[in-house]
């Protein structure tokens, strides 16, 4: 069982950073894939950014160029750094865990954490 904690969201204006952080309670977490998801009211949950086991990384077009995904192994950590954002940006920021690649898919995923709120002011 994975537990994945969601932390750094917060009401930012436009062009402001931000950075998410997912906290991971796996064994093994060099293992996981890990990736980031967004979901907006409305809408369906979408990729951000993913990241294998080996930290090969994808990203989004909406977000190419601004976002950065990275993982810390020792501290069983993934991390999305999101520059320059903008209100199109506001939604609730998932990470989830899946073993070794990643997937553009959220139901490829086995664990989810809570979510953490990113609002993006004009």
């Amino acid at each position: 069982q994975v537990q994945l904690v969601e932390s750094g969201g917060g009401l930012v204006q436009a062009g402001d950073s931000l950075r998410l952080s997912c906290a991971a309670s796996a064994r093994a977490f060099g293992n996981y894939a890990m990736a980031w998801f967004r979901q907006a009211p409305g809408k369906e949950r979408e990729i951000v950014a993913a990241i294998s086991w080996r930290s090969s990384t994808y990203y989004a077009d909406s977000v190419k160029g601004r976002f950065t995904i990275s993982r810390d192994n020792a501290k069983n950590t993934v991390y999305l750094q999101m520059n320059s954002l903008k209100p199109e940006d506001t939604a609730i920021y998932h990470c989830g865990a899946r073993s070794l690649t990643y997937s553009t898919e959220a139901r490829a995923y086995n664990y989810w954490g809570q979510g953490t709120q990113v609002t993006v002011s004009s």
